[in-house]
């Protein structure tokens, strides 16, 4: 480990042990520098690498504090990796894959556990989709919703936040313009209306068979459609 880094874990480690929970402001550089043990120049890189990685604030005129620690905070800047991967097809594949792994889970998860409002928001979502079936972006608006009131019914905010984080806008934009053009997005929202189906007789065998059937359905979509872009270059 470089400095820098044992740096970075000497703070994590306060942080961990409760000496400086969320909402806590840390004290002041030279403080810090000399609890730690560390130079000023060290505490201050390993405060901005922290802060980088959500898990500190900077107010500026007031001091550092740490935050509220919430996956949705700190798991934020998957997303936008993500969408920085876009032109790798190897990593849209990974990404599908990860999400075929998570995803029905999630939803079976979702099936003892979603309330009677939560189903009536996934099916807004779903009648939104069917109105919208020849519009890209209504689509592709109220499917991540669909499946974001799916996951959040698990009551598991890293799981919807890892979820959110690997279906990124412009992925399920993609895939939704290449259905409506390949004519495949009915076959696409009966597959929504399956999990919804099964979510609303609460059976979490068949909420996950449902959600694993359309999003390996998905998958093999994407599969052909990038080889087939591989082949026209």
């Amino acid at each position: 480990m470089s400095l820098t880094d044992k740096a970075i874990e000497q703070i994590r480690e306060l942080i961990r042990s409760g000496a400086l929970p969320p909402g806590a402001k840390l004290p002041p550089e030279p403080e810090l520098a000399a609890q730690l043990g560390l130079s000023r120049n060290l505490a201050r890189e390993a405060v901005k690498a922290l802060s980088v990685a959500r898990v500190l604030e900077v107010r500026r005129g007031d001091g550092t504090y740490v935050t509220s620690l919430q996956p949705s905070l700190l798991l934020e800047g998957l997303g936008g990796a993500v969408e920085l991967l876009q032109s790798d097809k190897g990593a849209l594949l990974d990404l599908m894959e990860v999400r075929r792994l998570l995803e029905p889970l999630a939803t079976g998860l979702a099936a003892h556990r979603i309330t009677d409002e939560q189903l009536d928001d996934v099916k807004r979502h779903l009648d939104a989709m069917r109105e919208a079936r020849d519009d890209v972006e209504q689509l592709n608006a109220h499917d991540a919703a669909f499946h974001r009131a799916v996951v959040a019914a698990t009551g598991n905010e890293t799981l919807l936040t890892l979820l959110e984080g690997i279906s990124g806008r412009t992925l399920r934009a993609r895939i939704w313009r290449g259905q409506v053009d390949d004519r495949s997005s009915t076959r696409t929202l009966a597959e929504h209306q399956a999990i919804f189906d099964a979510l609303s007789t609460r059976d979490p065998a068949l909420s996950q068979a449902a959600a694993l059937l359309h999003v390996s359905n998905t998958e093999h979509w994407l599969r052909k459609h990038l080889q087939s872009l591989d082949l026209q270059a």
